[in-house]
Parts: structure tokens; C-alpha cells; sequence
């Protein structure tokens, strides 16, 4: 104990207790332990860029949830799509693709 008082004594000694204690309370509220503030507030920004990409998917889901509904309704709908992605065609009918560079 008489290791600590001398620490305090020659380096310390100037500074008020309670100063002291309000100092190591908050370094360690702020950068020590899994609840800290720091960690905190990263899990925060990661929690907000993760509701940010749940909106984006949201929405995918819904235009992707509508484009199926066409292709279950609308036969001209499914043959347009039939013919853009999979490059489908009639018997009588000669497709050319142009690819852009």
C-alpha cells in the first residue's frame, strides 16, 4: 500500500482525489470493457448501415416480387422477357446480338 501513496505522493499529488477518480471512471467508461462508449457507438454505425441495406433489399424484393407477378400474368410480358435474358425465338425468326463495348 505504501508503493501506491508514494505514487501518488511524487507524480499525483496536485491533482484532487475526487479529479482523480472522476478521471479513471471516465477512461474507462469511455475505452474499456465491451459496454464502452466507444464500442458502442461503432456498433451503432454498424447497426445503422445494416437497417440501410435491409431497406435496399426491401426493395429489390418488391420490384423483383412485382416483375414476377407480370411474368405469372401477362403472357406478351413473359415472351419479352423470355427473349431479352435467354435470347428465345420464334421458328421463323433470326436474332442477331449487337455487344456493346
Amino acid at each position: 500500500m505504501s508503493r501506491i501513496k508514494d505514487f501518488y505522493n511524487k507524480y499525483l499529488a496536485w491533482i484532487n482525489i475526487y479529479w482523480l477518480v472522476f478521471i479513471v471512471f471516465m477512461a474507462i467508461t469511455l475505452f474499456v470493457g465491451d459496454s464502452s462508449l466507444y464500442k458502442r457507438y461503432t456498433y451503432d454505425e454498424k447497426i445503422r448501415t445494416l437497417e440501410k441495406e435491409i431497406k435496399a433489399y426491401e426493395l429489390e424484393i418488391e420490384e423483383n416480387t412485382k416483375k414476377l407477378n407480370d411474368l405469372h400474368t401477362d403472357k406478351e410480358g413473359l415472351e419479352r422477357f423470355a427473349r431479352e435474358e435467354y435470347h428465345m425465338k420464334k421458328p421463323d425468326e433470326d436474332i442477331f446480338l449487337i455487344k456493346q463495348k
